[in-house]
């Protein structure tokens, strides 16, 4: 993986950005349905996906004037293969609600990629 881990880690940890990230999970949007998604306002949004750009978490794509941004799913695959060689998770650990979070969660980024 080229580029600092650290950062896209770093990335993720701020709440706001991590709901920007949802919001993207198994859509593209463009800055006003994030928005509206998310209920984050300008400027402090262009900020976050600034951010999130730079830490290479989203990709952009324009069509005339409007960009879209979606998850680099690359990255996310990348980085989870990070997390794994911390060791394996047990499950008896984790609540239900998280495990039926994150398991839909690797669906949604099973069809993606």
């Amino acid at each position: 993986m080229s580029g600092a881990p650290i950062d896209s880690f770093k990335a993720l940890a701020h709440p706001t950005r991590f709901a920007v990230l949802q919001s993207l999970i198994g859509k593209e949007r463009n800055v006003g349905e994030i928005e509206e998604a998310t209920g984050i306002a300008q400027p402090g949004l262009s900020q976050q996906l600034a951010v999130l750009r730079n830490s290479r978490l989203v990709t952009t794509r324009r069509d005339a004037k409007l960009v879209y941004y979606s998850l680099n799913t690359e990255l996310f695959v990348d980085l989870a293969a990070i997390l794994a060689q911390f060791g394996p998770v047990d499950d008896a650990n984790i609540p239900p609600a998280v495990k039926r979070r994150f398991t839909t969660g690797v669906a949604t980024f099973a069809r993606m990629g």
